[in-house]
Order: structure tokens, then sequence, then C-alpha cells
């Protein structure tokens, strides 16, 4: 599938980095498994477990499925892009929400890591131009090499 930004690329416009959102997004659905796991084991483990540990393991499981293709597919269509000109934000799929801001009408950008961030190499990105500003970007991958990118152009 073709990216929105290279669709819509000026005839003298370079893509410089493409962002994406960081893997850490299927954190929660892992853990809804792992705890859907240890009730399958609790109810192998105690062995009348009855139809209402069944119905919530299975119940878990949908539930961790579910979750695991919702994040799939909102990182999928989630791109931050910056050219040699403008910072493209966007999620497209059948519906295209994006936002644009020109090079010289960003004032700063900011990174928002944790620990955990840091360590992983993701976090929070907030470009501000003026009179208006890219909305916080949670969870993007690599944040550095993207803020970087924007304030080196």
């Amino acid at each position: 599938m073709k990216s929105y930004v290279t669709k819509i690329l000026q005839p003298d416009e370079q893509i410089i980095v493409t962002g994406r959102l960081h893997w850490i997004t299927y954190l929660s659905p892992f853990f809804i498994f792992v705890a859907a796991t240890g009730l399958l084991v609790l109810a192998q483990w105690i062995s009348p477990a009855g139809e209402f540990l069944t119905i919530a393991v299975l119940a878990l499981y949908a539930i961790a499925a579910l979750s695991f293709l919702y994040r799939w597919f909102i990182r999928w269509i989630t791109e931050l892009t910056v050219t040699n000109k403008r910072v493209v934000y966007g999620q497209s799929f059948i519906f295209r929400r994006t936002v644009e801001m020109h090079m010289d009408k960003v004032e700063s950008v900011r990174v928002d890591q944790s620990v955990l961030g840091r360590l992983l190499d993701y976090g929070t990105i907030h470009v501000l131009g003026t009179g208006q500003g890219i909305e916080h970007l949670h969870r993007m991958g690599s944040p550095l090499t993207i803020r970087n990118a924007i304030t080196a152009t």
C-alpha cells in the first residue's frame, strides 16, 4: 500500500524520515493474554473448574485477540513523516485524518520519554508551531531521530 505522504510530495520535496508507533503498543493485549493463560492453568489445576472459569478464560482470550488486532490496525495506518519542507502526521485507511505543518512554522519539538521509553526507544513527540501544533504523538518509535530530523531541517 502506497503511503499518503508519497502521494502528496511536491516536485522538489524529499522524505527525510518516517516514524511509526512503537511495538510497546501491543503490551496491553500481551498482559491480557498472560492473564487468560494463568486462569487456564488455574482451571486445569482445579479439576472441577466449572463453566464460569472456562467462559472467563475464553472471554479474556477474545479480548486479547481483539485488542491486538485493533492496535495492529492503528499502528499500520498511522505514520509521521518528516520531509525537507514539512511534517506530516496521518492516519489513513478508508477514512483519512492528517495534520501537516510547514517547516518554517515549527517553533519547537519536545520529546517526553519515561525510563522504560528511553530503554526501549519510544516516547511522546510534541511539535509546536506558530499558533498551532501537531497533537501529542504517543508511543512513537525512535522519537529522538524524528526530533533531530525536524530540527535539522
